[in-house]
């Protein structure tokens, strides 16, 4: 990197202009007031990196400007602490508007100052604005080519997990589970929700999508039951939380997902009261519950069975059900 003179040059504030390619767009005021602190009491100690434009002025004189390439968060705290002059080191080429965003992404992955969201957004940048591939960008900013492309792929979430992300209420950890469902944005938006109210781990979150992935080839290899269809959607309603029915020859289970015994409670709480002829059992993240319908036994009389109302003739009634 050439440097004019190679020297530390002190300008003044006013002059230096922000990077129009800056990556960065969220900077935190609480750390930008600790920064201004510091320079207020022992100065900037790394200057600036800016590039010198001039420009003619209408009485044929030339005012000279700065372009800043690296350093904004420096000078947006040198402003908060009242300076009048900053310290610079002057590029001396004209630098093309690719250089700079370059720079910037370098300096603030170094610096590791550049969330998700803003990193994947100068990745997508040059990807489209400058025609680089993958692994172009990846060779330039020192990091695998895989994830260049997993970061690119953040822009596919929706708007409101994108921030989330970039405000760190979930984790890119997190995005993994939530990208396997981008062609299931209802799927996508009830597991993103889970997430934030339920505080579920990127272990569970994964486990999750895998499920939703293999329903969705299951479904796709036997036509499902609309009246089953129908049900799952009626229990998940009451109960708030996924549910599904896999029927069998005679009867089938349902699987309820949890995630908290505070949640298994509340389940168990909303079905007390039905009649207990089934099996209860839990795994990690899922209550089974087997479920088999009220069968004829050798020794009910034939009067006791001809009682039996109609809804007990059907294979799927609630009351045939224990959980």
């Amino acid at each position: 990197m050439a440097f004019k003179n190679n020297s530390i040059f002190w300008v003044e504030v006013e002059k230096v202009v922000p990077n129009p390619y800056q990556p960065r767009r969220f900077f935190d005021e609480g750390k930008l007031k600790e920064l201004s602190e510091s320079i207020r009491q022992y100065g900037v100690l790394q200057p600036l990196v800016v590039t010198q434009r001039e420009h003619s002025r209408e009485d044929g004189g030339l005012s000279v400007q700065y372009e800043l390439i690296a350093g904004e968060r420096r000078l947006r705290a040198s402003k908060m602490a009242g300076l009048t002059h900053i310290p610079v080191m002057i590029r001396d080429e004209e630098q093309s508007e690719q250089i700079k965003l370059e720079i910037a992404i370098i300096e603030n992955l170094q610096r590791e100052d550049i969330n998700a969201i803003e990193r994947a957004k100068a990745f997508s940048q040059l990807a489209e604005q400058f025609k680089l591939s993958h692994g172009d960008i990846a060779k330039k900013v020192g990091r695998s080519r895989e994830y260049v492309s997993n970061t690119i792929r953040l822009l596919m979430l929706t708007a409101e997990m994108q921030q989330a992300l970039a405000e760190g209420k979930i984790t890119e950890g997190h995005t993994r589970p939530l990208l396997m469902l981008v062609d299931r944005p209802e799927e996508q938006q009830t597991l993103y929700r889970e997430i934030i109210l339920k505080k579920i781990t990127v272990r569970d979150a994964e486990q999750i999508s895998r499920r939703i992935a293999t329903d969705k080839v299951r479904k796709r290899e036997r036509m499902y039951d609309p009246d089953i269809v129908e049900l799952e959607n009626q229990v998940s309603e009451v109960l708030g939380t996924r549910v599904r029915v896999e029927p069998t020859g005679v009867g089938g289970r349902i699987l309820i997902d949890f995630f908290s015994q505070d949640d298994v409670r509340k389940i168990l709480h909303l079905l007390n009261g039905e009649e207990k002829n089934g099996v209860l059992t839990t795994t990690e993240n899922s209550t089974e519950a087997e479920i088999s319908p009220k069968e004829n036994s050798e020794d009910t009389l034939p009067d006791q069975q001809a009682g039996k109302s109609d809804a007990d003739d059907d294979l799927y009634a609630v009351t045939n059900f224990s959980v």
